[in-house]
């Protein structure tokens, strides 16, 4: 059964299936939907729903009803082709290429990436794997070769088709351990271990597929591609007529770049702006003036990080002094102004699910207890970012709940230290890697996993705690702030944004 539509694309679940549903075009039957499935559209659109077996006469009623209900809503609240989206952002990468562009700011460089490429799968809000440039794909038993089916008629920006080799030669220039091979409409890769996550880090914007040639701008097959790059200052893009998801509402994107969060909010007041980040520390604030805010789920770890492994017992039980000492709840309610949550996990609780097992409330009198079994202290530097206000609140604050138990911490800007304050993003809403991710990102042994269960998953992150490498501080969200004349907002819970499903209405007086 296929009906015409219109509607920004979705998965609707109709019994064990789900409705594929593309701005004018056909909708058709696909995969399972799964006990996770998130479905969600923007809620100006009206939804059309199958409802068990239905007669042809009762489809033609629904579709009839769906136009009548269209044509009486008022232009204001119907999606809009047309129109510029200006952005104003925090991060000045000095490449556009998915392979390093995300090192600096990882959702904002993902966000980014996203606009002018795609990957060959993406993860959904529940952590399922989805299609997206791949169709299909299987492994073999081991999980070390695995083969990865191509969506058919995809072009790349400057219209070239989207062939195995391109695919191929995308992935090779950013995994060097990978052998990835061209196998007519697939692409086949084998790795040196078994790697039952491997889609998962294939929806990892570093693996987006780009066409790299010497002397020409790199391009993707994303919704948006490049009109104009000042590498560091600005960036244009167009929407993408022949996007295979769909064309874009809007027909370009303005995005101005290294800008501080002052900078942004002067922006949008003087109407230069239409989307910009907030700081966590301000959302509250932004929220009583007025502002319209939109938060993700939390995204972001904050975690002091250790330069080097532990040196003794003595040293863990040092460590464990400092984690005992740091008032989460207080700092989160003061410098953070409630926004965030307190964390003893690596992981948020809303992709393992079991982050409240890990303890992060403080016991003073407990880290005194153990600091009086230690003759002595070394003094340690704590480091942080100089270009983050509020990582120096932090910081100063951390230091004097550890003074408390006995424990010297020095706030410095330069130099070598000892342990370190620092924001990770979650990378991925699949557990398995996000772990890894963390895992790499602060040189940690890889997690080993050898299936999916939670009591796995719960073992490898305990394992990573148990180090003593790092100490989870808080789990943070990100903050958007919008003008209203932006409709169709949507994002996912790891932070993407869906501004190819953005469009521009009229701002009331």
């Amino acid at each position: 059964m296929y009906l015409l539509t219109r509607y920004a694309p979705s998965n609707f679940p109709i019994g064990n299936q789900c409705l594929r549903v593309n701005r004018w075009s056909w909708t058709e039957m696909s995969q399972p939907c799964g006990p996770n499935q998130v479905v969600a559209l923007p809620s100006q659109l009206p939804v059309i729903q199958k409802m068990g077996d239905m007669k042809h006469t009762a489809w033609q009623s629904l579709v009839v009803a769906s136009l009548l209900i269209a044509a009486s809503s008022s232009a204001d609240t119907r999606p809009q082709y047309g129109g510029t989206l200006r952005i104003s952002t925090r991060i000045a990468p000095a490449t556009l290429d998915p392979a390093t562009s995300t090192r600096s700011d990882p959702v904002t460089g993902q966000n980014l990436t996203h606009l002018i490429f795609d990957t060959l799968v993406t993860v959904d809000n529940g952590g399922k794997i989805q299609p997206a440039l791949s169709t299909s794909w299987q492994a073999e038993a081991g999980d070390q070769r695995w083969q990865f089916w191509l969506r058919r008629d995809v072009k790349f920006h400057d219209g070239s088709p989207l062939t195995s080799d391109a695919v191929a030669a995308s992935l090779r220039a950013v995994n060097r351990t990978w052998n990835v091979s061209p196998n007519r409409d697939s692409v086949i890769i084998e790795l040196d271990a078994p790697t039952q996550d491997l889609p998962g880090r294939l929806a990892l914007p570093q693996n987006a597929i780009a066409r790299r040639s010497p002397g020409v701008k790199i391009v993707g097959t994303g919704p948006f591609q490049i009109s104009d790059w000042q590498p560091g200052k600005t960036l244009i893009l167009s929407a993408n007529e022949a996007y295979w998801n769909g064309r874009p509402f809007i027909d370009s994107i303005e995005i101005e770049m290294g800008k501080d969060f002052r900078e942004q909010m002067i922006a949008l007041e003087l109407g230069k702006a239409d989307l910009i980040e907030v700081a966590p520390e301000q959302a509250r604030r932004t929220v009583i003036d007025g502002r319209r805010i939109v938060l993700s789920a939390p995204v972001q770890l904050m975690a002091l990080v250790f330069a080097g492994d532990r040196q003794s017992p003595a040293d863990g039980k040092l460590r464990q002094v400092l984690s005992l000492s740091i008032e989460r709840t207080a700092i989160r309610n003061v410098l953070l102004q409630g926004n965030g949550d307190p964390a003893g996990g690596v992981m948020p609780n809303w992709i393992s699910g079991y982050e409240f097992v890990f303890p992060s409330v403080s016991n003073v009198r407990r880290a005194q207890e153990i600091r009086s079994e230690v003759p002595r202290a070394p003094a340690w530097r704590l480091g942080y970012d100089l270009n983050d206000p509020l990582a120096k609140l932090i910081a100063e604050r951390i230091a004097l709940n550890a003074r408390d138990a006995g424990i010297t911490l020095q706030p410095s800007v330069s130099g070598a230290t000892d342990v370190r304050l620092v924001r990770i993003s979650v990378a991925s809403a699949d557990p398995r890697v996000m772990l890894t991710n963390v895992a790499a990102t602060l040189g940690l042994p890889q997690p080993k996993f050898s299936g999916n269960s939670v009591e796995e998953l719960y073992q490898a992150e305990s394992k990573m705690l148990e180090t003593q490498r790092l100490i989870p501080l808080f789990h943070l969200p990100l903050a958007y702030a919008l003008r209203p004349s932006v409709r169709g907002w949507s994002q996912d819970r790891d932070g993407t944004l869906h501004l190819q499903d953005v469009w521009v209405g009229t701002e009331k007086p």
